[in-house]
């Protein structure tokens, strides 16, 4: 990849958390040493190619496409899937650098039992093998031509979110975990690359004084600020 040809990054976006957004764009832009494109996956944006009814079990509108980036993408070069319910506490270009051509996808493998029985707004937490693999996805857009809207459209959510779209296993690679680093479920870590508010943000008052609120909301003060003279 040339060096200042953009990182093409898309984020969830959804309704409940419109404000998760753009805080996660806000912390991604300030920090990188490359161009980027920030794409966000608006249901109402991608009606024509995507209209799956929402599932009682689903907890954000991108629950399922998330799976299109790599549609959305042209199905070449790398791109980068999250969750808007995140901050980037360090340069987004180090995470492309660890895109491995060996495989199709990358992600942070993490091995846990949610600790709640519901999270924000009183969602269900689902469990299941993989739990949280797909909110960072680091995808090799050509080995993953089996996401086509029309698949995305209809798979399972254990279809899509444990990665049987892939032909092997062998296909998804590691991301050390402190790149998908999942806040009131880990320990607080001062080495995270990404605070993955998962449980809930900092924009819920359930969650105000969780790890890393108050870096969530120093970025959203220079989300909203503006001059006022020179």
């Amino acid at each position: 990849m040339p060096p200042f040809e953009p990182l093409d990054i898309y984020i969830g976006y959804d309704r409940q958390e419109i404000v998760a957004y753009h805080v996660l764009a806000q912390s991604i832009l300030e920090r990188s040493s490359r161009p980027v494109r920030l794409t966000p996956i608006a249901l109402s944006t991608i009606r024509p190619i995507f209209d799956r009814p929402p599932v009682s079990a689903q907890s954000t509108d991108f629950s399922f496409s998330r799976f299109l980036t790599p549609y959305l993408s042209g199905y070449a070069g790398w791109s980068l899937f999250m969750d808007c319910d995140m901050l980037l506490r360090t340069d987004v270009a180090e995470l492309f650098a660890l895109a491995d051509d060996r495989y199709a996808v990358m992600v942070a493998q993490h091995d846990y039992t949610p600790r709640d029985e519901v999270k924000f707004l009183n969602h269900p937490q689902a469990r299941y093998a993989k739990k949280n693999w797909s909110s960072v996805m680091l995808m090799n857009n050509a080995r993953c031509r089996a996401l086509t809207p029309e698949f995305v459209q209809t798979a399972s959510g254990l279809e899509l979110h444990q990665f049987k779209w892939l032909a092997d296993e062998a296909e998804i690679g590691a991301l050390p975990l402190e790149w998908n680093w999942l806040v009131g479920e880990y320990d607080m870590n001062p080495d995270a690359r990404i605070a993955h508010f998962t449980r809930g943000g900092p924009y819920f008052a359930d969650y105000a004084d969780c790890d890393y609120a108050d870096e969530w909301r120093a970025a959203l003060n220079r989300t909203t600020s503006v001059a006022t003279g020179r």
